[in-house]
């Protein structure tokens, strides 16, 4: 059975997801890029991103290595795929990654300027969804197959998903860094009223992971 999951998302103490100011030099904001240091040293990282061998293992690869585990799509954010606003002003553009983006499946993307799909190498396609969250979450549906569907972020997309009841499971990390303004995850979110319940705890020396799952309900 296919289920909605967030892996490997990861907020400041002070809980924001990126930083402000998002640009094609700071992606994931001003200061966001601190982020992740539990994740960038992995060997699921450093293979998946670059087909490195090497890189450290323990907790914080083995929370990497699950956020690939079984997925058959993947949701991403406008912002995730593309630094700009509004209507595509660089239709050359194609993600953040280069020609090898770490997906390799299909891939989509939220949107409200619609594009034609782009194929990419190892088996990503970008799909552009113009019709909404419920939308792009049929099509991954469709294409995973019966494999999981993982929303990427960023933290706005998470959100929307979220109020509507639609992630199973979500796996945060903390890291120990304030990033003051950005993008805050949880923001207007009473995830008790949604049913979601911590399931899980470890700690690292770079971060809190954290494993949320929303119970059935009447059960």
């Amino acid at each position: 059975m296919t289920r909605v999951r967030v892996e490997g998302f990861t907020v400041s103490l002070d809980g924001y997801g990126a930083g402000p100011n998002q640009d094609i030099n700071n992606p994931l904001g001003v200061g966001g890029r601190d982020l992740h240091q539990w994740l960038v040293t992995t060997r699921t990282f450093q293979r998946t991103l670059f087909g490195k061998d090497g890189g450290t293992t323990g907790v914080d690869d083995e929370f990497a290595a699950r956020g690939f585990e079984n997925m058959g799509a993947w949701i991403l954010g406008r912002n995730m795929f593309d630094p700009n606003r509004g209507d595509w002003p660089d239709k050359n553009w194609k993600g953040w990654w280069g020609d090898n983006p770490p997906y390799h499946v299909p891939t989509f993307v939220l949107t409200h300027y619609a594009r034609p799909p782009i194929e990419m190498e190892g088996g990503t396609t970008f799909h552009f969804v113009t019709g909404g969250i419920r939308e792009a979450l049929d099509r991954a549906r469709e294409a995973a197959a019966g494999k999981d569907v993982r929303i990427g972020g960023g933290a706005n997309t998470i959100r929307q998903y979220l109020r509507e009841g639609l992630i199973d499971e979500l796996h945060i990390a903390i890291a120990p860094i304030l990033l003051g303004r950005g993008e805050p995850l949880f923001e207007g979110i009473d995830l008790p009223a949604l049913g979601y319940q911590c399931v899980q705890c470890v700690g690292s020396e770079k971060a809190t992971h954290v494993v949320l799952r929303r119970q059935a309900r009447g059960g």
